[in-house]
C-alpha cells in the first residue's frame, strides 16, 4: 500500500480511477480485501451500483464529512 496514503477502510470514500467508459468516480468502501474492495459507487454513471474494483484502481482516499 502506499504509505502517503490514508489506509483504505471500511467506511471511508475512496476515488476510483476511469476504466473502459466509465469516468473516475467515488465509491463508498464496504469490506477491503488483498485485491479488491467492495461497495457502492457513489457519483457517475454506476452512481448506486454495488461493485467490486480492483484495489489498484483506488487513486486516493477522499476525505470525509467535517
Amino acid at each position: 500500500m502506499d504509505q502517503h496514503r490514508p489506509p483504505i477502510t471500511p467506511g471511508c470514500t475512496v476515488l476510483i480511477a476511469g476504466f473502459d467508459d466509465i469516468p473516475e468516480h467515488a465509491f463508498l468502501v464496504e469490506e477491503v480485501f488483498e485485491d479488491l474492495i467492495t461497495g457502492t459507487a457513489l457519483t457517475g454513471p454506476l452512481s448506486g451500483e454495488y461493485g467490486e474494483p480492483d484495489i489498484a484502481l483506488v487513486l486516493r482516499v477522499l476525505p470525509g464529512p467535517n
